[in-house]
């Protein structure tokens, strides 16, 4: 447990008048909701709650005890009423006439939806014989890391006696399902004035008869254990001292932007992973310090740690005190294949004759001495979730080796968890990967109306997205859109003008740090002018050449140096236009800018395709609405040139075009989304026009 939150005691936020004329089952909830929004009480996804509840059958009209206990993959935090499995008592009991003994308890998972109330279609979890057989009315069990420190600890059951002594019981390791289920209910039989139990290795259980009681018990209990390891380890220099200095945090970020293309691309053979950095305080005080390579070494104690992070990290050979980036991203390569052979080698010590197949045998989690953490996974939510849960781990470790000996769960115990065929089930459950999951784009213009229906049809697909604008504020209102629709995960916002390299750089830097690398570029900025060419300045005809040649440049060149040190190709899209194609008249800078794009796409298309990186081309044509070059000056130059006004322009374009159709921002997502999916993985160098038709703009 961190010494900071241990300082930070826990808030008991239970409000008597919000409770008030609550049905038991809204109070579960109520109190669900409250243990899990914070984090030291318990991880994301860990732990459960339940309550036995007296409800009507809907059958017979009697009143029937009901057990009412989070369902399979559910979050406390976040849970809602239909997060809760409903199973009948009566019928949980009479499931033990039917175990057959410890061999076969993972059986028992089948009989559970035979007990299901009111055929509610929530799963019941593994963990629902836990929670039934504890003769108690309300039942919290926690993954805090104050208990779970004491749990991993080598004399868990003599410090768990230390400190609360008979109030809470301890059991050793037992993986979680039916048998332990019973193991519980004989504890509570056999020490009928516990308030609780330490699971070895795994968690807390807590119970009483009533739901505030249960909630102030549980936070009673673990305020207990992190007062004491306050008290106890406030002497005493974390994981055996300090070992390394922290890198300044604009030197830490930049050397994760060096790390992260480069990792990611070697462990996205399987699918594409994105990637999550932490450089938070309890993480650099565990990769700087002494002890963080043999405590690393000893694995993730906790089955929820080890189930999102694998058994152990990989520690990145880099020495901040010299930091040398390049010979670190040289001595990458070797240091994922041994990973890689060392997992593959423990899978086939460990697996059984009915076990799954090997999974990905690449780290989830990599460890920097005075960088910080690097995650990956196959979604972002994921990848920062596992990075959650190994501080979980960190602050475990912590506690554990500051007061006895720290211990990760044997090698077999592990193993037996990791590939249980229970969880095997569930991972063939979920749904199948979008089409884009696991990838990143970056859209320039990200804030103008073709760039953001481009980023959200690609969010619709499973993409993370970095919208890169110079329009600060306009940038700010297109992603607090998309992220109130797909979540503060996967979409990210930059301030970049195209035509600066530096802060091109700095943009696919920050992408990189803040997802892992770039597998999309939509090179979407720019700008329109009108005027007849006497009137063209050099000024305004230098302008449009920096925003819409010189900037598609700088973002490709960019965007190619990011994919080719990842390694696994990419797709390029550029934005150009009908007017590339076609000439406009009074337009003749904006025109010959575009048709530059066109050309240097097909420069790059040519470059890149020895490296999977596929270059193309979308051309619009009058897409008013939403896009920022139509506002103003632009939109009254073309108003005037074709003798109409603003009113009339967008229908002057329509009756215009072949189809006699607008062309909007959603029309070229869609050209936008085909370019850069596997739909179009054979197809570069190429032209998509969209723009409802127009015969002077036939590619030739």
């Amino acid at each position: 447990m961190s010494k900071a939150a241990a300082k930070q005691g826990l808030v008991n936020a239970w409000d008597a008048s919000k409770a008030k004329g609550m049905s038991e089952s809204e109070l579960l909830l109520y109190r669900s909701n409250l243990l899990g929004s914070d984090k030291r009480i318990t991880n994301y996804g860990g732990g459960n709650t339940s309550a036995k509840v007296m409800e009507k059958d809907p059958l017979t009209g009697d009143a029937v005890e009901v057990l009412w206990v989070k369902g399979s993959g559910g979050d406390v935090g976040s849970i809602k009423m239909d997060g809760f499995a409903t199973l009948y008592m009566d019928r949980l009991r009479a499931l033990k006439g039917m175990y057959r003994g410890v061999e076969f308890e993972d059986e028992m998972v089948g009989h559970l939806p035979h007990c299901t109330f009111n055929l509610n279609p929530r799963a019941a979890s593994i963990d629902t014989p836990l929670h039934a057989y504890v003769p108690h009315t309300h039942v919290d069990h926690m993954h805090p890391d104050a208990i779970i420190a004491i749990a991993a600890s080598k004399n868990s059951k003599e410090l768990t006696r230390e400190i609360f002594g008979d109030d809470i019981g301890w059991l050793p390791w037992k993986k979680p399902g039916y048998e332990l289920g019973l193991w519980l209910e004989k504890f509570c039989l056999d020490n009928p004035d516990a308030r609780g139990v330490v699971l070895e290795s795994h968690g807390l259980f807590t119970w009483a008869d009533d739901a505030r009681e249960c909630y102030d018990l549980t936070l009673e209990i673990i305020q207990k254990a992190m007062d004491w390891f306050e008290e106890k380890t406030k002497d005493v220099p974390a994981f055996g001292g300090v070992k390394y200095q922290s890198l300044g945090a604009e030197a830490r970020r930049d050397v994760a932007a060096r790390l992260m293309p480069a990792i990611r691309g070697m462990v996205s053979g399987q699918q594409h992973m994105v990637g999550n950095f932490d450089d938070s305080d309890a993480v650099l005080e565990f990769v700087n310090s002494v002890d963080m390579k043999p405590l690393a070494a000893l694995g993730t104690s906790c089955p929820d740690h080890f189930l999102r992070t694998k058994i152990r990290p990989l520690v990145v050979d880099f020495d901040p005190a010299s930091p040398d980036v390049e010979a670190t991203l040289a001595g990458l390569p070797a240091a994922v294949a041994a990973y890689r052979e060392d997992y593959e080698a423990y899978y086939r010590r460990c697996k059984h004759e009915n076990s799954p197949p090997l999974r990905d045998p690449n780290a989830v989690v990599y460890l920097v001495p005075g960088v910080g953490m690097i995650t990956f996974a196959r979604d972002r939510a994921t990848a920062r979730i596992s990075g959650e849960f190994y501080v979980n781990a960190i602050n475990v470790m912590r506690g554990s080796s500051s007061v006895s000996e720290y211990c990760g769960l044997p090698e077999q115990e592990a193993f037996d968890i990791e590939y249980w065929l229970l969880e095997e089930a569930k991972l063939q459950r979920m749904p199948k990967p979008k089409s884009l999951a696991g990838r990143v784009a970056l859209v320039t213009g990200g804030a103008g109306g073709i760039g953001s229906a481009t980023a959200e049809r690609y969010l619709r697909e499973g993409a993370c997205v970095m919208l890169a604008d110079i329009d600060e504020k306009a940038l700010a209102s297109a992603a607090a859109n998309l992220t109130g629709r797909y979540s503060g995960d996967v979409v990210r916002t930059v301030i970049m003008n195209v035509t600066d390299e530096t802060a091109v750089a700095a943009a696919y830097a920050e992408t990189a740090v803040e997802f892992g690398g770039v597998d999309i570029l939509v090179s979407n900025a720019g700008i329109a002018s009108s005027a007849p060419v006497e009137e063209t300045s050099l000024a305004l005809w230098n302008k449009n050449m920096a925003i819409l040649s010189t900037g598609y440049f700088l973002v490709s060149r960019e965007a190619f140096r990011v994919m080719k040190a990842q390694g696994i190709g990419g797709a390029i899209v550029f934005v150009a236009s009908k007017n590339g194609l076609a000439a406009s008249p009074n337009a003749s800078a904006y025109c010959t800018a575009k048709a530059s794009e066109i050309h240097l796409a097909r420069c790059l298309a040519l470059e890149g395709a020895d490296h999977g990186i596929r270059v193309n081309v979308v051309n619009p044509d009058a897409v008013l609405r939403g896009s920022k070059i139509w506002e103003g000056e632009w939109l009254d130059q073309r108003a005037s040139t074709y003798g109409t006004d603003k009113g009339g322009l967008e229908e002057m374009y329509r009756k215009r075009s072949m189809l006699k159709r607008s062309v909007l921002p959603e029309d070229i997502a869609e050209a936008a989304y085909f370019l850069a999916s596997d739909l179009s993985s054979k197809s570069t160098g190429n032209i998509i026009n969209v723009d409802a038709g127009n015969v002077q703009a036939f590619t030739r």
